[in-house]
């Protein structure tokens, strides 16, 4: 029974439900359904995770990681979000070989994380007033590379949590990433889910 309720489950993460209004959105913005549906695996993983369902998240973390695999070019962090993932978690329950293993993974996918942050793709951002929307516009220059230092910072976060291994505190990830998430479907939302989409581990 557990058995089947976890397939109807993953089933509904993928994303194939018609009148999915989000996956309409995601798709007309140029994502592949690979993108909403690796990101949906995530945030099941990880919500399995902060409620104790280690193996279904331990689960769902390899699916996301076969996906990123297939769907993502070399050099897109997301292929290492759920490798770290499961190094935490590994780490956690006393499996340091196994740890090590997926914190190596991360880490030698992570190595084009700078080239990729800073070709981001960065869509207007839904603003409160006209006058917000307006100095944007304006100043797009400065705003696009204020948001690429900030995105940086989430990076060198997501780094610091991976080298710190089993013996250190790392960085708050997934308790940031539903206030951190941006609305448009563009490059900043993979990037933030590649950084944020981890256990925290603070």
């Amino acid at each position: 029974m557990s058995c089947m309720k976890t397939n109807m489950s993953a089933r509904h993460i993928w994303g194939f439900e018609r009148g999915d209004a989000e996956m309409r959105l995601a798709r007309q913005a140029g994502w592949g359904r690979g993108d909403l549906i690796w990101e949906r695996l995530m945030e099941a993983a990880n919500a399995d995770w902060a409620a104790g369902r280690g193996a279904r998240a331990r689960r769902l973390f390899g699916l996301a990681h076969g996906l990123a695999l297939a769907s993502f070019a070399k050099g897109d962090p997301r292929r290492a979000t759920a490798p770290a993932a499961l190094a935490a978690i590994h780490a956690r329950q006393g499996r340091g070989r196994a740890a090590r293993a997926r914190r190596r993974r991360a880490l030698r996918e992570l190595a084009g994380m700078e080239a990729f942050i800073a070709g981001l793709e960065i869509k207007p951002r839904s603003r409160s007033s006209l006058f917000h929307m307006r100095m944007e516009i304006r100043h797009r220059d400065t705003f696009h590379s204020n948001l690429r230092t900030r995105y940086m910072n989430f990076a060198r976060e997501m780094l610091e949590t991976l080298e710190a291994g089993e013996g250190g505190a790392g960085h708050r990830h997934f308790s940031r990433w539903r206030g951190e998430k941006p609305n448009p479907f563009d490059d900043t939302r993979k990037l933030l889910g590649a950084c944020l989409l981890l256990p925290d581990n603070d």
